[in-house]
């Protein structure tokens, strides 16, 4: 644990060291064009032109491992008038986790490409050997902490699993699964011709799951909640490997942030509506999706000390979604790597990844962003940030939770497995609550676009999980 740490520290330095050298690079070029440096009213150096960041990505999540590869962003803040916002940003990454993910990504965001538009696209490859499944319906599914543990055996109580798949090893393995995804999105945005912070917004994405049983060659052929649920029914056979997702984004938006990465006053809202037509797999699983997000930067000291919230609620108002599509939030940005809800780094931080899963849900994240540092340093700007929070969500909407109920009863009576001990791995019997976590991050801002983050986090409930998260990464949540 100790070598980690400093492992986790030198990596942590050489980021930094490359960032602004890359950064440095970009300021070398612009100063032998522009002998002057030109600054605001807050003494801020302002950027111009193009900005290159080259640096490897290092990184560390407690769900996924140590993170490693190389990524580059681009900047390009034209003539400087709009600094701290930029023209254009596009970013390159290639990474992988030490427990077997990998993420092949490319996204830009054009401010300027269109008159008065936002253009974003976004293409990714993004590989999980070892995918988290905890079943529908948050808390009506059983959590076996044991059974989350790698090094640890199963309770013999649930050795029974070996009866109804004959040959199966009893690792620890039980709530993983293979997960493979390719994702594009393109969206755009345009102001309305009346009001200076509303706009419209269109959408197209494109998914590809290829869903499975665990293929990890150590574990052998091992018993998941996954093969339970596959075997009782409650996912289908037409959807147990996974299928095309096309989607079809109309969006309303108010945006009066002062900025994007770093903001300090100001709102988003966005409503949108996604309808996704099985006009590939032609499985019957047409659907459409209302996704709403709401998200409020109060200043309480200037821009040194804020109060930030977030609101995301998402729920199928028509036809019928395959399960692997739930795990995705339909917003018309993608601003992270992961658009997986709920749990885990992207959502209720410090629960378990994927512990809340239904065909609706709806989430908060509540954080005190405190700038408590700021510098110059090599010509960039920096700042230190503490941001403690608070999140909560739920499932709002349930998937197949009659099925669910029934299907451990229908499943032994099918196999004929009447053991007194047997206890339901798949139904708790129990009604969905909210899922709490508390935490607290460092962020260490650069120019207000790049941003090191570091965060930890505690589910409040057992039943999400145990033990401190922790979270290595970039950027603010929201």
């Amino acid at each position: 644990m100790k070598k980690s740490k400093k492992l986790l520290a030198v990596l942590s330095i050489l980021l930094m060291t490359f960032a602004v050298n890359g950064q440095q690079t970009s300021d070398d070029v612009q100063s032998k064009a522009k002998k002057e440096k030109i600054y605001n009213e807050k003494g801020e150096l302002i950027k111009q032109g193009w900005n290159f960041g080259p640096l490897p990505v290092v990184g560390y999540n407690s769900d996924l491992g140590f993170q490693y590869g190389a990524c580059v962003d681009i900047f390009n803040y034209g003539d400087g008038s709009r600094y701290p916002k930029f023209d254009y940003k596009m970013n390159l990454e290639v990474s992988a986790y030490t427990k077997g993910s990998l993420n092949l990504r490319f996204y830009g965001d054009f401010y300027n490409l269109l008159p008065n538009s936002r253009l974003f696209v976004d293409a990714g490859y993004f590989t999980d050997k070892r995918f988290e499944f905890y079943g529908f319906n948050g808390y009506a599914s059983p959590f076996f902490p044991r059974l989350s543990a790698w090094e640890n055996d199963r309770p013999e109580e649930l050795f029974f699993f070996n009866d109804l798949m004959p040959g199966a090893k009893g690792k620890t393995t039980f709530y993983l699964m293979n997960r493979n995804q390719f994702r594009f999105n393109s969206s755009l945005r345009r102001q309305f011709g009346f009001g200076e912070h509303l706009y419209y917004g269109f959408g197209l994405s494109y998914f590809n799951y290829d869903m499975g049983k665990l293929n990890i060659d150590k574990y052998g052929d091992v018993v998941t909640l996954y093969d339970i649920y596959c075997l009782s029914g409650l996912i289908r056979e037409n959807e147990a490997d996974g299928g095309n997702v096309t989607q079809l984004k109309l969006a309303f938006i108010y945006d009066s942030k002062n900025h994007d990465s770093d903001p300090t006053k100001g709102a988003y809202f966005e409503a949108t509506l996604t309808g996704a037509p099985d006009f590939i797999d032609g499985d019957g699983y047409s659907h459409l999706t209302f996704n709403a997000v709401w998200q409020h930067y109060l200043p309480i000291v200037k821009d040194n000390l804020t109060f930030a919230y977030r609101i995301v609620t998402q729920n199928v108002v028509a036809g019928e979604i395959p399960y692997y599509a739930m795990f995705n939030s339909n917003m018309l940005f993608y601003k992270k790597m992961s658009t997986d809800a709920m749990g885990g780094s992207n959502s209720v931080r410090g629960i378990n990844r994927n512990r809340v899963v239904g065909q609706g849900y709806a989430w908060l994240n509540a954080e005190i962003r405190w700038k408590i540092l700021k510098f110059q340093f090599i010509n960039q700007n920096w700042n230190i940030a503490l941001n403690p929070f608070f999140d909560a969500g739920m499932v709002t909407q349930s998937f197949r939770l009659e099925e669910q109920e029934q299907a451990w009863d229908l499943l032994r009576e099918n196999y004929d497995v009447n053991n007194e001990f047997l206890i339901d791995p798949i139904y708790s019997g129990e009604k969905e609550g909210i899922h709490t976590s508390a935490g607290c991050g460092l962020k260490i801002i650069m120019n207000k676009n790049f941003i090191i983050s570091a965060e930890a986090a505690k589910a409040l409930d057992a039943r999400d999980g145990n033990g401190l998260r922790m979270y290595i990464g970039f950027n603010y949540l929201f």
